[in-house]
């Protein structure tokens, strides 16, 4: 069977003794065709008793027989397929004779050439043919290749053929320092660099090239960017000088310029030694075209290694990714199972019971941990003393909760919040008509809380009065609500605090003696936030993520600077104050959490003094200000370390000499530093600015 093809203009034949023929992109089809209308697997041709068929294989674009389009039918001679651009014909083989004996000769396929028609060829029409037809089968094999040593070698043969020659060289630019050609304005006849492939008419390669061409011409075509075609090369004046053409004894010589976006990048060098004018100006315009194409070639070849390297480097990148989250993932299994430790270890050091709604790992908080354990399982009054704000209803629900009367009520009030008449009812209840509005009786907080915790928060502020009815309920056991006969009995475990120093109100005669001896059975103490300032980092963050989970928006990063100015601050409002600051901040900052957007009353002194800068109505430079800090922050470190100039150096992230630098400069408070541990110098940070601000916070470890 015999297959004439017409594609993108250039006709050619393929003869096929096979029963079933592939035909598309793919390289592995019987007939490969380039067209980007081609589907790798485009259709099939089949030979059987009944005669031809053409199958499409499902392809994109379809297949056609004389304009129509097909899945499988059977086709004459005269018949055209059509697969995108590219035509077919197709003509079996005849073997029977016609009427006159002979073997009947094959049909010439019908080519639709318009309305040029078709007509006898003279000898150089068919020589020009003959040309562009191996000019078209060159350009594809040079296409498809793409490995730059098989190209460079594939260019060469492909030269040597195309015009007749005997050898062919091929020289390429030097590369600079990135890698890329060095443009000819820039360069002399050094820019070409070696001989990269040297072969002979056989497809051979030539040993020790460099001796057998001329590099004077092969430089000064890559200088001039011009071609070169000499017929008599030792007769030629262009070349007088030039001792590499009497020696080598060159006649015809043809020399290009290989030009990859208008740089020239190398020399294609082709010649023969035994015969003059070997080479006509019509093979110097194809070797011309040829270049070009080469250069097209090494570009598209040039283009898919780069991208093979970007691949494989991907792909070395996303190996070594997935060896990183392998580790991470390790790492992070590691630091999980080393925090189940810790987290163990730290409720051991706790104590017994759930504490974790109380934020504090400070030595103070660490001794109410401790009280508390001992309380708990206790059914005795407990009086919680502690500054306004230091969280003492905390410690009443902890109580209660980790207590034996879990499960029954827990009833809180605050006796300062209400007057004498008003609390008297909500204590103790009142009966139907006892006073004007008492339209129905009402059940008291005492008896709600029977069986269970009633904590009553600033019992100090109780009338006299109240004290005494509340005495009888934890002396007898009863109650009467108001404008009842009636008693009730109770059994209610009192859990009271405090912010007055009821020893005090009891020796100023405000508070009755026998009351106080009944609620302080057993005793905790809560100690103000200044007092436990290693604490700050850990409140700060922790009501920080509760507030902005309230507000709906993702919590802002506290920066350690901002985290050292919270440490540094007395707080006399305790938790109280640093929660209200928090929510402030939640509203105010972005992504993280600047200095100036803290409290003025965060920011100033905490002590000021009339006449002193940063009091009351009063400014400060910022010199001064930034000073005041940074004294502060030395004092909440040294008071964290107890006195430990090291540890505090550390943890303000500055050196011990840094640190005493400091210490002498603005003398700060330091009531618990002790003896000079010893520590050795290891040099100043570089903050010899007075005004350098300190941005590590005091150490806020847990435990």
């Amino acid at each position: 069977m015999k297959l004439s093809v017409l594609e993108d203009g250039t006709s050619s034949e393929l003869r096929v003794d096979r029963p079933t023929i592939t035909i598309g992109r793919s390289v592995d089809n019987d007939l490969r065709l380039t067209s980007g209308l081609v589907s790798r697997h485009h259709c099939r041709i089949e030979t059987d008793a009944e005669g031809v068929w053409v199958v499409d294989l499902g392809s994109a674009n379809g297949t056609y027989v004389n304009g129509e389009r097909i899945s499988r039918k059977k086709i004459d001679e005269a018949d055209r397929v059509q697969i995108g651009a590219v035509r077919i014909w197709i003509e079996p083989e005849r073997k029977e004779s016609d009427d006159h004996g002979g073997e009947t000769q094959p049909i010439e396929p019908q080519a639709d050439y318009g309305d040029v028609g078709l007509r006898t060829l003279s000898s150089d029409a068919r020589v020009e043919r003959e040309n562009l037809r191996a000019f078209a089968r060159i350009s594809r094999e040079l296409l498809r290749e793409t490995e730059l040593n098989a190209l460079l070698r594939l260019i060469v043969d492909s030269a040597i053929t195309l015009v007749g020659g005997e050898r062919g060289f091929l020289l390429l630019a030097e590369k600079d320092a990135t890698g890329e050609s060095v443009a000819l304005d820039t360069r002399t006849k050094a820019a070409l660099g070696g001989v990269r492939v040297a072969r002979s008419f056989d497809k051979s390669d030539i040993a020790v090239p460099q001796s057998r061409l001329s590099l004077g011409i092969a430089n000064q075509v890559f200088t001039s960017a011009r071609a070169v075609l000499s017929v008599d090369a030792g007769r030629d004046d262009r070349f007088d000088g030039m001792a590499s053409v009497g020696d080598l004894r060159l006649r015809s010589v043809m020399c290009l310029p290989i030009r990859i976006d208008e740089r020239v990048e190398g020399v294609l060098y082709v010649d023969n030694r035994l015969q003059q004018a070997a080479f006509t100006a019509a093979d110097l315009e194809l070797a011309e075209l040829f270049a070009n194409m080469s250069a097209m070639a090494l570009l598209n070849s040039r283009r898919v290694n780069a991208l093979r390297d970007q691949n494989q480097k991907l792909d070395t990148s996303r190996a070594q990714i997935e060896r990183l989250n392998e580790q991470l993932g390790r790492k992070v299994r590691d630091r999980d199972s080393e925090l189940a430790v810790v987290r163990a270890e730290l409720g051991r050091e706790r104590g017994r019971y759930d504490y974790t709604a109380i934020v504090g790992a400070s030595e103070g908080m660490r001794k109410v941990f401790q009280s508390l354990d001992r309380i708990i399982e206790s059914e005795l009054p407990v009086l919680i003393a502690g500054e306004s704000g230091t969280g003492k209803e905390l410690i009443a629900r902890a109580i209660h909760f980790n207590g034996p009367r879990a499960t029954k009520p827990f009833v809180t009030e605050n006796c300062a919040a209400l007057p004498d008449t008003l609390l008297e009812s909500e204590l103790f209840g009142h009966a139907r008509g006892a006073f004007t509005g008492a339209h129905k009786a009402k059940k008291g907080l005492v008896e709600q809380a029977d069986g269970g915790t009633l904590f009553l928060d600033e019992i100090g502020d109780m009338s006299a009065e109240m004290q005494k009815k509340l005495l009888r309920v934890l002396q007898e056991g009863e109650f009467r609500p108001v404008g009842s006969d009636q008693r009730i009995q109770v059994n209610v475990r009192l859990l009271a605090a405090s912010h007055r120093n009821l020893e005090a109100m009891v020796r100023e005669g405000t508070f009755r003696e026998d009351l106080y001896y009944r609620v302080n059975v057993l005793g905790v103490h809560l100690p103000p936030l200044r007092e436990r300032r290693e604490d700050i980092p850990l409140l700060a963050e922790a009501l920080l993520t509760r507030a902005a989970r309230e507000a709906g928006r993702p919590a802002p990063i506290l920066p350690h600077e901002v985290v050292a100015a919270l440490a540094a601050h007395d707080w006399p409002g305790n938790v109280r104050e640093l929660e209200n600051e928090m929510r402030r901040i939640v509203v105010l900052a972005q992504d993280a959490v600047r200095l100036d957007l803290l409290s003025p009353a965060v920011l100033a002194p905490n002590v000021p003094r009339p006449g002193q800068p940063g009091a009351l109505g009063e400014t400060q430079d910022i010199k001064s200000a930034v000073a005041d800090l940074e004294k502060r922050s030395i004092e909440a470190a040294l008071v964290a370390a107890g006195g430990n100039k090291s540890k505090a150096a550390a943890e303000l992230g500055i050196s011990r000499f840094a640190l005493q630098r400091k210490i002498d400069k603005y003398k700060p408070r330091d009531e618990n530093s002790g003896p000079d541990d010893g520590g050795d110098d290891d040099g100043d940070s570089g903050l010899d600015d007075p005004g350098a601000v300190v941005v590590n916070a005091p150490g806020s470890g847990i435990g």
